[in-house]
């Protein structure tokens, strides 16, 4: 029996990033991710892993949860 969740987690990269007025290589090069993983995670084609969302709510001095926000699905039996 497997279960899919259906749990998501969305971010707010963008709004921080620009309120910043940074670009994405700005921004990636102080997290130290590639360009294209923040416009792959602003977009929510990419969940970051622990280590990176701390260093992103790190670099912006604000908790994880200000910035990604976990949604829980509905729990399926298969």
């Amino acid at each position: 029996m497997t279960k899919k969740f259906g749990d998501t987690i969305s971010n707010n990269v963008y709004a921080f990033r620009t309120l910043a007025k940074m670009s994405q290589q700005e921004l990636a090069n102080k997290v130290g991710v590639s360009k294209q993983t923040i416009f792959v995670m602003e977009k929510g084609n990419y969940i970051p892993t622990l280590l990176l969302a701390f260093r992103i709510a790190t670099y912006f001095k604000v908790s994880v949860q200000d910035i990604f926000t976990y949604s829980r699905g509905d729990a399926k039996n298969e």
